[in-house]
């Protein structure tokens, strides 16, 4: 067991036709931002809407979906060392350096999504 995470590019909400965009194992520090940013938003819930009860409260098993802004601040964040230090049972070590080529791939990736009217979703397991 341990944190999975990954980031797909849709044309619809909840479609199952979607595009892997990237995927990360124990990148704890990024779901750290990631569950800042779902908190910020009011923790919407994998179909949009805002539901305090998802998942018992918990960034577990949630589709949260990303802006340009999102992924203009993330790719700040990444450059800048500034990922929030985030620690859970699963989650294992700081992989910040390790991840940084991906991330900030990611990055791009989504930008190009987003500029063909995707929608982009991290989501994250564990």
């Amino acid at each position: 067991m341990g944190l999975d995470q990954q980031a797909v590019a849709r044309r619809f909400a909840n479609s199952e036709d979607q595009e892997l965009l990237q995927t990360w194992r124990k990148h704890p520090n990024l779901q750290g931002w990631m569950e800042r940013l779902w908190e910020k938003k009011g923790r919407p819930n994998y179909d949009g809407h805002n539901d305090d009860n998802a998942l018992s409260g918990a960034f577990n098993c949630v589709d949260l979906p990303l802006t340009l802004e999102d992924i203009d601040r993330l790719e700040v964040d990444i450059k800048a060392g500034t990922l929030p230090s985030t620690a859970g049972f699963f989650f294992g070590n700081n992989a910040d350096e390790a991840y940084m080529d991906e991330d900030l791939e990611f990055c791009s990736n989504a930008r190009k999504a987003l500029s063909e009217k995707l929608e982009v979703i991290y989501r994250c397991w564990y």
